[in-house]
């Protein structure tokens, strides 16, 4: 299971990578594999306002439907457009071509509440149990 260790996770298996105000987020490698195959994603839309906690869209696969919360909350300025067609992508790339939005952060302390690599892969183990 691939945890990079430059992210930022939550408990809810979403990852957020920080470029000045930008955070592109996504589902974790360890959140597609639970999944299963992707066959839909719902993403909100660009301009859209989101807020840290909050659905911000969903994702099917053939096991289950699944929200997608907002690590963040802000602003979307760019949704992965070519997920809509290609779900897939999440499963073979998720830290990659399978990112979802990006967000422009309204208050970016928020971060400080989200984990890093080695407190996730902590969170997964206890979820195992």
């Amino acid at each position: 299971m691939n945890i990079p260790a430059d992210l930022k996770y939550t408990k809810e298996h979403e990852w957020v990578k920080v470029d000045g105000s930008i955070a592109t987020m996504g589902i974790t490698d360890y959140a597609q594999e639970e999944l299963g195959d992707i066959v839909n994603v719902e993403l909100p839309g660009e301009g859209d306002e989101v807020h840290k906690d909050e659905p911000l869209g969903a994702v099917e696969s053939v096991k289950a439907s699944s929200e997608i919360f907002a690590p963040v909350s802000g602003k979307v300025t760019e949704i992965n457009e070519p997920l809509l067609d290609t779900p897939e992508n999440i499963n073979e790339e998720p830290y990659e071509e399978g990112w979802m939005v990006r967000i422009e952060m309204s208050n970016p302390s928020e971060l400080d509440s989200l984990m890093d690599a080695d407190a996730y892969r902590k969170h997964i183990q206890e979820e195992s149990k």
